[in-house]
């Protein structure tokens, strides 16, 4: 069944992994997804970010990382030089052919080569017209690079993330840029439903560091309510107790005690009930106040007993309680499985005749996601592509 952006072509001029992130989301949803790489790099950034790599019949590793499959499936992959004319001319065409445009250069990086957003709706003025970069088309910082790390440690949450008595710490997925790459697929969307009731395109400005300042969401908001500081808490939550990481006996197990009925359930299941009642914990804003000492007596509890123990004990009383998997043990689950988040997609040239990825979470009743086309090697695709979109005459069907 074809998927519910089906009919949309999407020419992607982007690479690393917030545009790609958005182009494969859109790929997913059914739409043609065409992906400009340059030859002069070998292609997208990230085809020579590992290992790991997908290895090839041969025994060799593959132009194809696992950080590149992770953000490139469904999509054709087409080489082309923008800094040489001819090319420029051919990615012209595409775009008055394109119902969107995809790309993360630097502000104005476009412009010389006649590829920028004013070139390409003048030839399409139906085209939605995407542009990613670190601090966006204005502001004193525009011209300034921008990678995911760079955005974490700007745009604050760096300073939200780590033990209190550590360093500040990253996230450990680029998720600056996979947050901007979903800002993307939102906001295109939303151009697409104005572009379908008037007809008219328009230019998306999306920078790393203002979708990383959005999501600072609860912390970001006390920090504007109080005027403090905010601290690090590691696993703990800023404004919830107690909402952490505890140590069992055998492992790590999470404890997410939203209310205050669920606390005293919680003090039933550790053999102290009078916890419970104790005016000095009874109410979230109590346990905030005295959260040391109260985190100090259900840590030394905790751990005296075995993570499944825990687990066990606090489900049966309907309290949110899990555990903290390794990746091996995340992707093992028969729950993930069942979910279809663990996919595979054959490829005839790969060693294990295919790539094993990770699924969308989107579930549709009436148009579910489709996985069409591995995440392709370099250049596969461009004399299909460039003979069917190449010339200013729409494809024919």
């Amino acid at each position: 069944m074809p998927g519910p952006l089906d009919g949309l072509t999407i020419l992607d001029l982007s690479r690393i992994l917030a545009g790609p992130t958005c182009t494969q989301l859109l790929g997913d949803l059914g739409a043609t997804v065409i992906k400009i790489e340059n030859p002069a790099t070998d292609g997208d950034d990230t085809r020579a970010w590992g290992p790991p790599f997908a290895m090839g019949k041969d025994g060799k590793p593959t132009d194809l990382s696992s950080y590149f499959m992770c953000a490139n499936r469904n999509k054709y992959s087409v080489a082309l030089d923008i800094a040489d004319p001819g090319a420029q001319e051919t990615l012209r065409a595409m775009a008055a052919q394109a119902d969107v445009v995809i790309e993360n250069f630097k502000p104005g990086g476009l412009k010389k080569y006649g590829l920028d957003h004013e070139a390409m709706t003048a030839a399409n003025p139906h085209l939605v017209y995407c542009s990613i970069s670190g601090f966006g088309q204005t502001g004193p910082n525009r011209e300034k690079p921008g990678y995911d790390l760079m955005a974490q440690g700007y745009g604050g949450i760096m300073s939200l993330t780590g033990v209190p008595e550590g360093e500040p710490m990253k996230v450990a997925v680029g998720i600056a840029d996979v947050m901007c790459g979903m800002y993307a697929a939102v906001g295109i969307l939303a151009a697409l439903r104005h572009r379908d009731r008037t007809g008219e395109g328009q230019h998306i400005d999306l920078a790393l560091v203002d979708t990383q300042v959005s999501w600072l969401i609860n912390e970001g908001v006390a920090h504007l309510t109080t005027g403090k500081p905010r601290q690090r808490r590691g696993n703990a939550h800023a404004t919830i107790v107690p909402y952490q990481a505890f140590e069992a006996s055998d492992g790590h197990v999470l404890v997410a005690v939203g209310n205050d009925g669920q606390y005293r359930r919680f003090c039933e299941y550790l053999g102290e009930p009078e916890l419970g009642t104790d005016p000095r914990y009874a109410t979230n804003p109590a346990r905030l106040a005295h959260r040391e000492e109260l985190v100090a007596r259900i840590a030394a509890i905790l751990k005296t007993r075995t993570r499944d123990h825990v687990i066990a004990g606090l489900e049966a009383r309907k309290v949110p309680v899990g555990p903290v998997l390794a990746l091996e043990e995340v992707f093992a689950t028969d729950q993930v499985q069942a979910r279809a988040m663990r996919i595979d997609m054959p490829r005839d040239d790969i060693d294990r005749g295919g790539v094993e990825l990770i699924g969308n979470p989107l579930k549709f009743s009436k148009t579910p996601v489709t996985y069409r086309r591995p995440p392709p090697g370099f250049g596969q695709d461009t004399a299909e592509i460039l003979a069917r979109y190449a010339s200013p005459t729409p494809p024919a069907d």
